[in-house]
């Protein structure tokens, strides 16, 4: 499994070279305290395959959660569903929230 860290998602997304689509795993209550903006909402509890149809083919997907670990049991899951480019969030949310934009809020 491909994982990214948060500094490294950031500098993906700073340079503009990269295409990637976030896909947070997380549940309803926990987008509303502290989300990425643009990221694609998907909540484990709800994720089936339809959401592989979905996603773009053309870009990164990177996965992420709360702490990283629901967001790599969803990339095993893509990549055992044929997703090539996945990448899972290393620390999810959380780390991000340390390491990148502290005014996001840390629950």
């Amino acid at each position: 499994m491909q994982s990214l860290t948060p500094r490294e998602l950031h500098q993906k997304i700073r340079s503009g070279q990269a295409r990637i689509t976030v896909l947070d795993v997380r549940e309803p209550w926990e987008t509303r305290i502290a989300r990425l903006e643009g990221s694609v909402f998907a909540p484990l509890s709800t994720l089936g395959t339809e959401i592989v149809d979905d996603l773009p083919d053309d870009r990164d997907i990177v996965v992420l959660c709360h702490h990283g670990v629901r967001s790599a049991m969803v990339t095993q899951w893509l990549e055992q569903n044929g997703r090539e480019r996945v990448f899972n969030l290393s620390g999810g949310i959380d780390e991000w929230s340390r390491t990148i934009d502290p005014s996001l809020p840390r629950y």
